[in-house]
Formats: C-alpha cells, sequence, structure tokens
C-alpha cells in the first residue's frame, strides 16, 4: 500500500456488494480496491461486503467506481441494507428455482428412462428445457459474458460453459446428427457420439446449482442473524427536553448533554447518566444477561437498552458512533472481516482457480479423444468437470463460520476481535486474573459490624452512616451505603472534617463522632476495648478493612468493609479448572487481602499461583515470566494499569465494566463482567477455530477428490453438478451448528 496512508488522515467505511457468486469474484473486488492508491480493502463473500480503509482524498463515489467497473455493483451499507428481509433476499430467486425445478423434472424422467420415451422425445425435451437453459441459467450467462468483457473468469463462467456446452451439442446432435432417429436412453447405451443429446444435462445443472445457491444464500443470511439483530437494536426515536418541552427527534441526531426523557418500552437512544427519576431496564441487548437492573439519579445507561417501567430522565454522555453500543457492534463487524492465515490461502486457489479448471476440462476432453474413447464419454467427462469444480465452499469456509461465532458471542455477551484471537485462544493453559474488578466486585460494601457490650448495630450505623455520608473515601462510602441499605434514617453532621488517610469526624445529634484507623483514635486519646481490638485483628488477617466508630471519648464499635468476590466468581473458577486451565490471581492489594479473596474463589495461595502487591509493570512482568517458560497466557483485567498486561498476554480479555484503556487493549471483551464468561468465550473460540478448520479442510478435499473423479469419467455432470450445490451447502450448514451453542452455565 502507498505511504499515503501513513499521514493522511482515514476513513473506514462499508460498502454492499452485487453481483458476487464464488470466492474467485470477492478476490477480485478486494485485489481492485487494493489497488487504488492509500486504500487497504478486505470483501467478505459470506456477508457480501467489503470494509475499506481510505485516505480522505479518496471519495466513496471512486470506490464504488472501482468495483463496477469490472463488473460489479457497490454501495455504501446503510440501516435499510441491513434491515433487508430474508424475503426480499430470495424473492426472485425463488421464482426462478421453481419454475426451473417444474421443467427440469420432466426432462430428465424422458431423457433417463427409456419407458417413458416415444417417437421424437428429443425434441420434446428439448424444447421443455429451453427456457431452463436461458431464463433460468440467464444469471450465469450474463455474469460470464460481464467477466469475459474484463478479461476473468468465475464459477458462473464454468457452469455458463457447460450449460451452453451440453445445450449446443444436443442441437447439433438433434439437426444434423443421428439424435432426432435414435430410440436409445440419452446417456446410455448410444450407438455413436452423434445419437446422445444433453438437454437433462443442462437443465439438471441449472436447477441444481439454482437449489444451490437457494439454499447457500439462506444459510448464509442465517448465518448473519445475530449481528443483524445486534445492529438494528438500537433505538430509532429519542424524546429529549427542548426548553422544557418534549420533543421526538431522530436517535441519530441526538446530541452530547442532551435530555432524553425515557418511558417503560422504550429504548435508550445514546449512553447517559440519569439526572431524575428511577427504572428497572433490560441490559441483555449489551451483556446477554436477563435478570433486570435498577438505575436511578447518577446511575450510568447505555444506549440501546431498553426501559422496562418507571420514567426516567437521561443527560447524554456518548452518542452516535461513540456509544458503547455502536463500538460493540463494530467490533463485531471488524471481526467477521477478518481473514484467518488459512483463508488468505483458499482466496489465492480461488483467484487462480477457475482458469485451471477450464484448462484441466480441456485437457480432460483432450485425453479421453486421444485414449480412443467415444467423443460422448469425452465431451461428459469434460463437462463434469466444469460443473464440479467449486471455489465456493473454499470462499466460505472461514468467513460463515466466524460470522456466525462472532455473532453468537454478541449475543452471550461476548465481544470477539478477530480470528488471530481464535488461534491464540486455542493454545491457551493458563489464565492470570486481576482481582479487583475482575473477580471481585470492584466497590467496598460493609460486610460486618462489631460493637461494644450494650451498643446496637442501628445505633453505630446511624451515627458513622451521618459522618461517612459528607465522605468521598470509598470506606466512608461503603458504611453510608450500608447503613441506607440496611433502613437507618441518618441524621445532620455538622463541624464535618476530613483526615487524609486516617478518617472523619462530625458532630451528629450533638455528639462528636470519629470514625478512623487506630492512629486517628489514639491521637484523640480515644481507649479500644479488647473486643474491638480482637475485631480488628480478626479483620486483618481475613483481608478485610476494619474502621473505628467512637463518641464520648470511647470506641464503640469497629466497622469492617471489604471488596466482595463477585457472586459468580467461584464457579467462574471451577469452569475454567474443568477446562484443564491453570490459574493465576495478582492483585495490587496487601498479601493478606489477596489470599482472602483467592481462598474465597478457590485459588490457590502458594508463589505460583497468587501474586499481591503486584504495580503495572509488575503484572506485564509476570505474564512474560510465565510465557517465558513456555506457558500460552489470557490475562483478564479490568481497569487503566491492567491495559500493559493485557495486551502482552497472549490472548487479553477486559471486563466490560471497566476502562476503556483496557477494553482497547484486549482480544476479548466481556460485556457483562460475569467472570463466567470467560469459560465460554475461550470455548466459542475453540468451537468457530474447529469449524473453520474443518470447513477448509474439507472443502480442499471435495475439490482435491472431485476433479480427478469428474476427469476420470467417474461422476456425469448432473450428479457433479448436485455435488457441487452440496458442497457449499455443507460448508455453511456445518458453521451453523455454532448457533447452537450455550452458556455452561
Amino acid at each position: 500500500m502507498s505511504d499515503v496512508i501513513g499521514y493522511q488522515a482515514l476513513q473506514e467505511v462499508e460498502l454492499s456488494l452485487q453481483g458476487m457468486t464464488c470466492a474467485a469474484c470477492a478476490a477480485r473486488i478486494e485485489k481492485q480496491l487494493n489497488e487504488l492508491d492509500g486504500v487497504e480493502a478486505a470483501v467478505n463473500y459470506a456477508t457480501e461486503t467489503a470494509t475499506v480503509v481510505y485516505a480522505t482524498r479518496i471519495s466513496t463515489i471512486e470506490l464504488i467506481s472501482a468495483v463496477e467497473a469490472i463488473g460489479y455493483g457497490a454501495d455504501v451499507r446503510t440501516a435499510e441494507s441491513i434491515d433487508e428481509s430474508l424475503d426480499d433476499k430470495l424473492a426472485g430467486l425463488w421464482v426462478r428455482l421453481i419454475a426451473c425445478v417444474v421443467l427440469a423434472v420432466p426432462v430428465v424422467l424422458i431423457s433417463m428412462i427409456s419407458a417413458l420415451q416415444f417417437d421424437n422425445w428429443q425434441w420434446v425435451a428439448g424444447g421443455i428445457s429451453f427456457p431452463v437453459f436461458t431464463w433460468g441459467a440467464w444469471p450465469f450467462h450474463r455474469s460470464a459474458l460481464i467477466n469475459l468483457r474484463h478479461g476473468a473468469a468465475t464459477m458462473d463462467t464454468l457452469i455458463s460453459i457447460g450449460v451452453t456446452a451440453a445445450v449446443s451439442w444436443s442441437v447439433w446432435a438433434l439437426v444434423w446428427g443421428d439424435a432426432a432417429n435414435s430410440e436409445m436412453v440419452g446417456m446410455t447405451t448410444m450407438s455413436n457420439a452423434s445419437s446422445h443429446v444433453y438437454f437433462e444435462v443442462a437443465a439438471s445443472i441449472t436447477a441444481f446449482i439454482l437449489i444451490g445457491r437457494f439454499l447457500e444464500t439462506r444459510a448464509k443470511f442465517k448465518a448473519g442473524d445475530a449481528l443483524r439483530a445486534l445492529l438494528t437494536l438500537g433505538a430509532r426515536e429519542a424524546v429529549v427536553l427542548r426548553d422544557g418541552i418534549e420533543k421526538t427527534i431522530p436517535a441519530s441526531v441526538v446530541r452530547i448533554n442532551d435530555l432524553m426523557v425515557v418511558r417503560p418500552g422504550e429504548k435508550f437512544a445514546a449512553d447517559g447518566v440519569v439526572v431524575e427519576g428511577q427504572a428497572s431496564i433490560d441490559t441483555s441487548t449489551m451483556t446477554g444477561e436477563s435478570v433486570p437492573e435498577d438505575v436511578g439519579p447518577g446511575d450510568m445507561v447505555s444506549g440501546a437498552t431498553l426501559n422496562i417501567n418507571g420514567r426516567v430522565v437521561v443527560r447524554a454522555t456518548r452518542v452516535g458512533k461513540d456509544t458503547q453500543f455502536a463500538n460493540m457492534a463494530k467490533l463485531v463487524r471488524d471481526a467477521q472481516a477478518t481473514k484467518a492465515p488459512v483463508q488468505r490461502i483458499a482466496d489465492r486457489v480461488s483467484s487462480v482457480f477457475v482458469p485451471v479448471v477450464i484448462v484441466i476440462s480441456l485437457g480432460t476432453l483432450a485425453a479421453w479423444l486421444w485414449l480412443g474413447d467415444d467423443v460422448a464419454k469425452a465431451f461428459s467427462s469434460a463437462v463434469a468437470v466444469l460443473i464440479i469444480a467449486c471455489p465456493c465452499a473454499l470462499g466460505l469456509a472461514t468467513p460463515t463460520a466466524l460470522m456466525v461465532g462472532a455473532g453468537r458471542a454478541a449475543q452471550m455477551g461476548i465481544i470477539i476481535k478477530g480470528v488471530d484471537v481464535l488461534q491464540s485462544t486455542r493454545r491457551i493453559d493458563t489464565v492470570v486474573l486481576d482481582k479487583t474488578g475482575t473477580v471481585t466486585t470492584g466497590r467496598m460494601e460493609l460486610i460486618d459490624v462489631v460493637c461494644t457490650e450494650g451498643m446496637t448495630r442501628e445505633k453505630v450505623l446511624q451515627l458513622a452512616g451521618a459522618v461517612e455520608y459528607a465522605s468521598e473515601h470509598p470506606i466512608g462510602k461503603a458504611i453510608a451505603r450500608g447503613a441506607v441499605d440496611a433502613g437507618v434514617v441518618l441524621g445532620a453532621v455538622t463541624s464535618f472534617e476530613m483526615f487524609v488517610g486516617l478518617g472523619a469526624t462530625g458532630v451528629v445529634e450533638g455528639l462528636a463522632v470519629t470514625v478512623g484507623r487506630e492512629e486517628l483514635l489514639r491521637r484523640n486519646l480515644v481507649i479500644v476495648p479488647a473486643i474491638l481490638r480482637e475485631a480488628l485483628l480478626t479483620a486483618r488477617l481475613s483481608g478485610h478493612t476494619a474502621v473505628i466508630v467512637a463518641w464520648s471519648g470511647t470506641a464503640q464499635a469497629v466497622c469492617v468493609v471489604a471488596d466482595q468476590p463477585k457472586a459468580t466468581s467461584a464457579e467462574a473458577v471451577v469452569a475454567l479448572r474443568e477446562m484443564g486451565l491453570a490459574l493465576v490471581l495478582v492483585s495490587g492489594d496487601n498479601p493478606d487481602t489477596a489470599r482472602a479473596i483467592a481462598i474465597q474463589v478457590g485459588i490457590e495461595t502458594d508463589d505460583h499461583h497468587l501474586y499481591a502487591g503486584a504495580l503495572p509493570e509488575e503484572k506485564v512482568q509476570i505474564v512474560k515470566d510465565l510465557q517465558g517458560r513456555g506457558y500460552a497466557v489470557a490475562m483478564v483485567g479490568d481497569g487503566v494499569n491492567d491495559a500493559a498486561a493485557l495486551a502482552q498476554a497472549d490472548v487479553g480479555i477486559s471486563m466490560g465494566g471497566g476502562t476503556d484503556a483496557a477494553m482497547q487493549a484486549s482480544d476479548l471483551t466481556i460485556v457483562s463482567g460475569d467472570l463466567r464468561l470467560v469459560a465460554d468465550a475461550i470455548r466459542l473460540s475453540r468451537a468457530t477455530l474447529h469449524t473453520i478448520k474443518a470447513n477448509v479442510f474439507w472443502a480442499f478435499v471435495y475439490n482435491a477428490a472431485a476433479i480427478p473423479l469428474a476427469a476420470a469419467g467417474a461422476m456425469n455432470p448432473m450428479w457433479a453438478s448436485l455435488a457441487m450445490a452440496s458442497s457449499s451447502v455443507f460448508v455453511v450448514t456445518n458453521s451453523l451448528r455454532l448457533r447452537t451453542m450455550r452458556l455452561s452455565r
């Protein structure tokens, strides 16, 4: 590619392509686009699209013109083209298919069964099949002529040549040969070459290939169902407040800081923060989880999620292509546009396949004639070679599997960034888990209140919660949130004062309340009873954080807070172990805290499986050390401090609730943040890669075996056309099995 790409601003566009009928077509279009200066294109035969990155000095009109210059159609992909229904796509093909099948059946029966033959049946067969090999096969003839004009050949060229040859021979045999006088069966015991007619070959080839195209198109469409459903889930309209008046506008014109009014049954048109009201929202679009999430003022919401109940007003923070939903959809599309190394080999084979097949067909004809066999045998074998050679299966092998796999992953709440990720995931034997936000919730929670004799939990929370309600410290917020969740009514606080790293004080209901560490209480000469000292020690040994609550010069209670494991983390660890994966926990926390979490979720706590107090650069070194010892490492994290380690790992897996930096550095994203999906992501990646390899293997085996069989005369053209159509359908159907993969839980 030209160096123009290096210094000019780049844009990306997705083109819908028309007229592609095989992998050779896709290879021609991709080559044509990439020959433009400053353009990098990837054509996907399965989705009939081209993803094009181009310099700003090039227009989309030029891109479309380049495609049209070699006989294909193109336009910028829009929401309308994404919404195209299967019925619309198959309508014209279905009518042509039915008509050809209805006409081909009697032609084949008359030609192949002697009991059904009558005087001049050959003329009747020719007349009935005439609409089949003209109007029915016209798409193949038209494509062949267009390609011929541009000096190219595709699968349609082979079909058109085969059908035309069969008809031309038959017409010659009827008009100038002995076929009109023969009462023999069409393809069996002819006395000489001029007695043969092949109308049933032309009709059956056309009908079988149309059936194959129909089934292939339907299967390809179904393969893209998940992505198509995903792309159409976004809101089309939004209700915004303008000068205090509600106004309905297209979702595409919502701007940052717009106030969106979202009622029950409506979707959020953009990412934003709730400023008014409360609601339960269905986040399954983004996370794959069916359990609704309750939101209120201050909570973040994502575009394309559904409001189940409650009216809320949301301030837009990310709109259009910047929303989490749009980014997720783009990642899925980008993943489906990538190509495995094995597919690139298949593409190169497909680009030269058709000319090679034509040469083999001519060689077959010459060889049979040279061997002295009858002309009919030579002709039949040559046509069979033309028809049975099918690069379509090779072209569909990778993109259909990746399209189904990536789409199914998106439905499960997993984003796979590309086919190279699948290759890496297959080798994974060690999973490194970051603790905070990945294994744990990432949010401090109040887990216990230990009181002195005669003191009540409610009283402690009432006073401590009031002081900490004014605090921004995570420990203080955890205590205040715990008090509110317990239904305690918090009083007003005055004379509030923060002591960085130590705690806070304030006056509540006339009492001077202190909430903080032992050092702060020692400064104030507060006595800590033995029962509370024991609670402090227990909390420390358990890896938890404890603060003392005191008033009237005496310590009254100890509040214990901790970043607890997610409810699903232990189950996720079991699932990963069952897959034979070794687990390592890394944390920036102190050893006691890290060890306590490891024990709770079932990870070993020796020096090989637990690393505490790890800084970001140390996390990278841990991954490097494991790789240096021969392990294939997957790193799972969610924060900015995990980004470097995610990039270093063989496979980086980010949790969707984490930072953008972590998501950009990763290869897989778990949108919901549910650690159990890591095992599902690895299973699905391995299954998708296995399907790709199986598809490519059988596509190559098919051509490697079928062409020699046809050349050897072991397969007549009619059965060759059926085998050719079946090969593509097999590849797509095999890929569709990935749609049935279920969550492990």
